[in-house]
């Protein structure tokens, strides 16, 4: 006989959060965490109260882009304070193992060290905790959908061939494990020449809508490739914290607006209102 199941945990919301919007991509590489970190600030900036989980236990770039090295602290051991930085309130688990020391974990570990963050941080109320998540389908997703209702996924790509194979892939896990997918992003959509306005496609064009249109999802946006989002994430000065209107930052505000939009149609997100700031 096959073994029976085991008992699955409950998924219990975290307490304070409305909305828990998990940023996944099929693979490494297409700016999946540029692309949350932004998304997280752009919320901010519109006027709401946001978080940042860097689940990429792996690859922990957030606290780079946001320019902070300062570590939580531990008020117990099931209470953490998450660090603040631009106004988001963060965790990351490069600032508890900061340098080049590779993370070394097996399935298990990862789950705990999951639980940990959603559970033991203090993050208070929330309209939206966004979470980066490692590229890929692997042990922490897993664990992420185990532990906690997500409200939608945002799935990130490049226009180029090989990454929408891969997010085709990342779009049959969510729905697999019944995730809503709020919609794509397509980065590096394309180029603008600073001489002649003229728009260069480096990667292609299009794909991020078809697969969008294949899926029955919305395009949540093109993001182009501007050298001020690279240095933003570079500087610790991410290009969401200029506003909506500077170069390479209006494609990021219209991309977390269209976020806005999907999780308030959602019967089941509570929602609080919005308002950008200019």
């Amino acid at each position: 006989m096959p073994p029976s199941p085991m008992p699955q945990q409950p998924k219990l919301p975290i307490q304070g959060v409305k909305n828990l919007v998990a940023v996944a991509s099929g693979k490494g590489g297409v700016g999946k965490t540029t692309v949350a970190v932004n998304l997280a600030l752009a919320l901010k900036h519109m006027g709401a109260s946001v978080g940042l989980l860097d689940a990429d236990v792996y690859g922990p770039n957030v606290p780079i882009m946001l320019g902070t090295t300062e570590q939580p602290q531990a008020l117990s051991e099931r209470e953490i304070l998450p660090v603040e930085a631009h106004g988001l309130k963060m965790i990351s688990m490069g600032l508890l193992n900061p340098g080049d020391k590779p993370m070394i974990w097996r399935g298990p570990m990862l789950h705990s060290v999951m639980q940990q963050f959603l559970r033991s941080v203090m993050w208070g109320e929330l309209d939206y905790l966004i979470l980066d998540l490692p590229p890929g389908t692997g042990d922490v997703q897993l664990s992420l959908i185990q532990l906690v209702p997500v409200t939608g996924a945002v799935l990130v790509t490049t226009p180029s061939t090989v990454a929408l194979a891969d997010v085709r892939k990342a779009m049959e896990m969510f729905r697999q494990v019944n995730v809503d997918i709020l919609g794509v992003v397509e980065n590096m959509s394309f180029f603008s020449c600073p001489h002649c306005q003229e728009r260069i496609d480096v990667f292609g064009h299009g794909e991020g809508r078809r697969i969008a249109e294949t899926y029955g999802v919305p395009l949540l946006g093109e993001i182009e490739i501007d050298p001020q989002i690279r240095i933003g994430g570079d500087t610790g000065k991410p290009v969401a914290l200029l506003g909506p209107d500077a170069p390479g930052a209006k494609s990021i505000y219209a991309m977390a607006r269209a976020v806005a939009a999907r999780l308030a149609e959602k019967p089941e997100a509570a929602r609080a209102p919005v308002v950008e700031i200019d």
